[in-house]
């Protein structure tokens, strides 16, 4: 009998890793299986291209706005009863979205889907930062970061092969049984935990939502309502105002949820700054890539998802290699190269593409930038959460992550906003047209990320209060 409970004791953090990989790779699977189907709801749903941007936008911005108070609220009311939460909100949002009658409640149901996502990746990981010792830590951060990696090589491939063998509603349907099953077993297999009781921030995250808000629905309305409109000119005026008025509220709060003084330190501030133009122009590119295969050279939606493979299998070769290699380089030349790759690649893509090029052309692009993405992104990484004392390393992780979506929720904006004033889906050319116009923005954006990247440091630095295995594991992470 004693046995059997040792048993049971020593395989609890290994049903945590379970519960909590599964759960994350679902939420991070929504955001690139959308991708290839991105047409289809288009053409079912009579979406419009902005529409079709709030799709994505809807979830990865409410994502990136609630990630640090989903992690406030686990520590205050229990992290596996938050994070059982999430993944019920998730489910039954995924659920909703497969049954909108139209885009408007589609991008609705997205934005909930988001606010679900923000409960179940921050906990998730600290989760298994309380499940295992110190010295088991790395290998199950390791693990847990290879399987939500998956995401990036079978998103838009999945999404495809479902959306063109079933539906594209399906690619919502498969979340419900998934995270309905996994409550009852986080409920039994996972021990509840608290953290440090912080005060909400309401004010703060009010602030900061409403800027992203503004600016976005500027970016998007901009083409259509006019770029000197009353709407458009009000929307990012006001969205500045408040960004403004947002860091001017974290610096005088005594319980901040973005902490502003991290900013001092260089590494965290080029870091941020770095990953921020990284994915505007990832998330941008992501966003047309798929449209572009299926819209303008008539492919189906699972040829489009592998097409895209060797673009997003290079994460499986370039990350690990760049996390081993990091210590003895530094992290700014594998985040300056990463992005001046990148941005090679877009730039290559831009100025060949058109409805008639050939496929075999597009594959060396392709790997490059998906290269480039797989090398800066551990670089930058590894430098922001290797700026901060050990104390800060949940709220450095936070900030880093909040301000990765938010570029990604700007990058989309921003080429949407360009190919609208080039293109169009009137014909595969006029759609081509557009395509290679936001395409060179995206590279654009990478060229910027390098600029910012260059105040990394140039030597990997070893501050014995961070334990290195760790840091290798977290370089190894594209999360």
């Amino acid at each position: 009998m004693t046995q059997t409970k040792e048993d049971d004791m020593s395989a609890r953090p290994r049903w945590v890793l379970g519960v909590a990989s599964v759960a994350s790779l679902m939420v991070a699977l929504d955001m690139l299986v959308v991708t290839t189907a991105l047409p289809a709801i288009r053409a079912h749903l009579g979406a419009s291209i902005a529409q079709l941007e709030w799709t994505v936008n809807a979830y990865t911005l409410s994502f990136a706005v609630l990630l640090m108070t989903g992690a406030a609220l686990g520590d205050r009311l229990g992290r596996r009863r938050m994070f059982a939460a999430g993944l019920g909100l998730f489910s039954l949002a995924s659920a909703a979205c497969a049954l909108a009658p139209n885009v408007g409640l589609l991008i609705a149901a997205r934005a909930v889907q988001g606010a679900g996502a923000a409960l179940v990746m921050p906990l998730g990981l600290t989760l298994i930062g309380a499940a295992f010792a110190p010295e088991e830590r790395a290998r199950a951060l390791g693990i847990f970061s290879g399987v939500t990696g998956l995401a990036v090589l079978g998103g838009p491939v999945l999404g495809g092969a479902i959306t063109q063998g079933i539906a594209w509603q399906w690619i919502f349907w498969v979340n419900v049984p998934i995270g309905l099953l996994t409550i009852p077993v986080v409920f039994a297999r996972v021990s509840e935990s608290f953290g440090p009781r912080r005060a909400p921030d309401p004010l703060g995250l009010t602030l900061v939502s409403l800027a992203a808000f503004g600016i976005v629905w500027g970016l998007v309305r901009g083409n259509a309502a006019g770029w000197g409109s009353r709407e458009v000119a009000g929307a990012l005026t006001a969205g500045l105002v408040l960004a403004v008025g947002f860091v001017g509220w974290e610096r005088r709060t005594a319980a901040p949820m973005l902490p502003t003084a991290l900013f001092r330190s260089r590494p965290f501030s080029a870091g941020n700054a770095a990953v921020f133009f990284l994915f505007g122009a990832l998330s941008g590119a992501v966003f047309f890539m798929a449209q572009f295969l299926q819209t303008a050279q008539h492919h189906g939606p699972f040829d489009a998802g592998i097409r895209l493979l060797p673009w997003t299998a290079t994460l499986f070769v370039v990350a690990p290699l760049t996390g081993s290699r990091i210590g003895r380089v530094g992290e700014r030349p594998f985040a300056v190269a990463g992005l001046l790759l990148q941005a090679a690649g877009m730039g290559w893509i831009a100025l060949i593409a058109g409805p008639d090029v050939a496929y075999a052309r597009l594959i060396a692009p392709l790997v490059m930038a998906g290269a480039g993405v797989s090398m800066a992104l551990p670089a930058i990484q590894t430098a922001v959460l290797g700026a901060v004392a050990p104390s800060d390393l949940g709220q450095a992780s936070g900030t880093f992550n909040t301000v990765r979506q938010l570029g990604g929720v700007f990058g989309i904006a921003v080429l949407v906003a360009v190919f609208s004033g080039s293109g169009g889906y009137a014909s595969p050319q006029l759609f081509s047209d557009g395509f290679t116009a936001a395409i060179a923005v995206s590279a654009g954006l990478s060229l910027l990320g390098a600029l910012a990247g260059l105040g990394l440091p140039a030597a990997a630095a070893q501050p014995e209060s961070v334990p290195v295995p760790t840091r290798r594991e977290i370089a190894t992470s594209i999360e």
